[in-house]
């Protein structure tokens, strides 16, 4: 039931799968949506999704969606009412919810004194430390600089945390362990909140060994109704950023007084909500001891719809977002305490563009196949998956919702965080969730750049995971532990085939022959190999990630489907082609029968590789492999790409004296923290990259003089050479004139 007041046009402030899921409530309510998208989003999901769409501005987000004048803006020109912030970005702003109220429009979210309160860190601790709350111990004092926060160290004690003030979703938090990695680190954690948030405040936490992250979900509307809706678990995080988190929490499930342990941690988050008159849906964030779950250090409020909101919404059957809307138009929050009920079990997974076993680099390019439900793997004859809809969910396949931001032929860019979906699970218990989130990860399919799915599947199989032992420096100490799968000869063998010419454009014995004659049907313009006696082998040659090469050799058996294939030096297989697509012009799926063993692959080509022309596979672009949430990309390579690769092995292994520094993706140098002809040693950082919001430093290989090729504000692009050292002895070019070549 909707108030007089209800809104009928709400502009959602944000982008990727966060825009999405705000859309698909607000069309369920009936709400005519708006989108904003900035010149790198102008494909994006969320702008086909929404009713109307604006664009706001360049690629950065300073000038588009932090950009309070052009959200604002926007709005004037739709028609908006309100304004849904998502989460990121200008969410937690009070100047942006002074600016909108202004402006006559309404912000979907709390009021301007939660979010100075609550939205500043530092303010926040003392706020709810007045009201008897425990928090961590460290110094949160507004305005500190990095000298007197150097001061201030020894009292908080090593180990240590370093926090911005603003913002959220780990970005600048700095953990260190000594006290001369201190400047450094202070340094870094700056610079990234300022570049994240517009905000580089800073404070300091004792870091607590050990602990639990559990948060609750509380809603408040304006007339005094505070409720809470649980907890979740976010322990398992990397870099303090969360990976995986589940509803309800299995420390809590497993206390004989579980029930009494919610009910107070809820009870305390209700109270800080109260505090600051909170609207509107919000999570308030603790500490928890694993040995002594009755003790809670509260960490933060988040005055936002969280990421993780998903696991809450499927164990209790209430869509966030849409009591967001009903509670901003006014109206009275009608579900009570006593009707909250935890039914069963969630556990959400993040996806993102990154590579796990190259230390999580973000990953960019085109996604050239996407099959986020399975339906790919269906086999032919069996019906596809049941859906059903769940709140503020993209659909759910037997117990499963998929929040995404992906299309296909969308291109991923460095510009913005690299989180590209989220898969949810839900069942009976914790083991059922599991089970079904990784199954429903093994069905995920993304080809065209480099994911963490295989790495999330590693994660929740882990015997600890599984048990529930689990803290916030769980996934940094599995790390060396995680086994991650290579590519291997039968991964070879379906890239090759599925795009073997022979497959697609066969040429029977005995068709038309000489004469000069080509056609469809002439030998003559067949590539699979046909010659007068035996046929030759059909080649293609792949560079393998890390810079090794393959190549594999075809040769059709005359038998529908029959070849025998060799990679490299290596024996002789006879592999059946038992499903394939027929023409080649884009991904599909291979099923192969090697031996008495059958595979089945999503295969997808890069666009370079969707050239004109009979032979596809011969000519450049990539090629890219995956089956089981694992996958992979292939070059194909060129006689001139095979040179360059043959020439960098040869290079490796001679050892070569001025070894070049290369940024390993595109991105924004942010510091240099060395000067051009500087000697440095082996392991010594040189300069750091921001992209998608997450900083990567450059070291030196080898000792010797730096030789710098870029400054501190100039775009990289992946492979790059930034750097190159001389080792002692060795001729030194004029760094100016390096620059001129590059």
């Amino acid at each position: 039931m909707t108030t007089d007041n209800m809104f009928r046009t709400v502009l959602v402030a944000n982008r990727g799968e966060i825009a999405c899921r705000v859309i698909r409530t607000l069309r369920a309510m009936g709400i005519r949506s708006v989108a904003v998208y900035s010149n790198a989003d102008a494909g994006a999901r969320h702008v086909r999704e929404a009713d109307t769409a604006v664009r706001i501005g360049p690629a950065a987000a300073a000038q588009s969606y932090l950009s309070i004048e052009a959200i604002i803006r926007a709005c004037q020109d739709t028609g908006a009412q309100a304004v849904h912030p998502g989460y990121g970005f200008l969410s937690e702003n009070a100047d942006f919810a002074r600016a909108l109220d202004a402006a006559g429009i309404a912000f979907i979210g709390p009021g301007s004194e939660a979010l100075d309160v609550m939205g500043d860190k530092i303010r926040s601790k003392n706020h709810v430390a007045g009201y008897g709350v425990q928090v961590v111990p460290g110094i949160a004092e507004p305005g500190m600089t990095d000298d007197e926060l150097i001061a201030a160290a020894p009292a908080v004690g090593f180990p240590l945390l370093i926090k911005p003030s603003a913002g959220g979703g780990g970005k600048g938090m700095q953990a260190v362990e000594r006290p001369e990695d201190l400047p450094a680190a202070l340094s870094t954690a700056r610079r990234v909140a300022a570049s994240a948030f517009g905000d580089g405040t800073l404070f300091l936490e004792r870091l607590v060994t050990s602990p639990r992250h559990i948060e609750v979900q509380v809603l408040a509307d304006a007339h005094g109704n505070v409720i809470h809706l649980g907890e979740r678990e976010c322990s398992l995080q990397r870099r303090h950023q969360k990976v995986i988190e589940e509803a309800p929490s299995p420390l809590l499930e497993s206390l004989p007084d579980g029930e009494a342990v919610r009910a107070k941690i809820g009870e305390a988050a209700c109270q800080a909500a109260r505090s600051v008159h909170y609207t509107g849906a919000g999570t308030v964030e603790f500490l928890v001891s694993d040995d002594s779950p009755e003790e809670f250090f509260f960490m933060e409020m988040n005055t936002r719809l969280q990421v993780e909101h998903p696991v809450t919404e499927m164990v209790t059957g209430i869509d966030l977002v849409e009591w967001q809307v009903r509670i901003a138009a006014g109206e009275l929050l009608t579900v009570g305490q006593d009707d909250v009920v935890l039914n069963g079990y969630a556990a959400e997974a993040r996806v993102y563009a990154e590579t796990p076993h190259r230390n999580f680099l973000p990953s960019s390019g085109e996604v050239v196949l996407l099959d986020e439900d399975g339906g790919l793997f269906t086999p032919v004859g069996r019906p596809g998956p049941q859906r059903t809809a769940v709140p503020g969910g993209g659909f759910q396949s037997q117990d499963v919702r998929i929040d995404s931001s992906l299309l296909p032929g969308l291109e991923i860019s460095s510009d913005y965080d690299p989180m590209l979906s989220k898969v949810i699970a839900w069942g009976t218990d914790r083991k059922a969730a599991l089970d079904k989130l990784d199954a429903a990860l093994e069905r995920y399919t993304v080809l065209g750049i480099d994911t963490n799915v295989e790495y999330l599947r590693l994660l929740i199989n882990d015997d600890d995971v599984r048990a529930g032992r689990l803290d916030t420096t769980l996934i940094d100490r599995k790390m060396p532990e995680l086994a991650f799968r290579d590519i291997g000869d039968t991964e070879l063998m379906a890239a090759a085939l599925r795009f073997w010419p022979g497959d697609a454009e066969a040429v029977e014995p005995g068709g038309e022959q000489g004469g000069g004659q080509t056609g469809p049907r002439s030998p003559w313009d067949n590539a699979r190999g046909w010659r007068l006696g035996a046929p030759a082998p059909w080649r293609v040659s792949f560079g393998l990630p890390g810079g090794a090469m393959a190549t594999v050799a075809i040769t059709w058996q005359g038998e529908a489907g029959h070849a025998l294939v060799r990679i490299d030096d290596g024996p002789e297989h006879e592999v059946r082609v038992l499903d394939s697509g027929t023409d080649g012009t884009g991904p599909d799926v291979i099923r192969l029968e090697v031996g008495d063993q059958q595979h089945t692959f999503a295969v997808g080509l890069s666009r370079p590789a969707h050239a004109a022309g009979r032979h596809r596979a011969t000519r450049a672009g990539h090629v890219y492999v995956g089956s089981g949430g694992w996958s992979c990309g292939l070059e194909v390579l060129t006689r001139e790409s095979r040179l360059v690769r043959v020439l960098a092995a040869v290079e490796r292994e001679e050892g070569a004296a001025d070894p070049e520094v290369r940024s390993p993706m595109p991105g924004t140098v942010v510091s240099v923290a060395v000067r051009d002809r500087d000697p440095v040693t082996a392991g010594q950082v040189l300069l750091s990259v921001e992209a998608m919001k997450m900083e990567h430093q450059l070291v030196a290989e080898v000792s010797g003089t730096v030789h710098i090729t870029v400054a501190t504000g100039d775009l990289v692009k992946a492979d790059q050479v930034v750097a190159t050292i001389h080792a002692a002895g060795t001729a030194a070019q004029d760094p100016a004139e390096e620059r001129k070549e590059a």
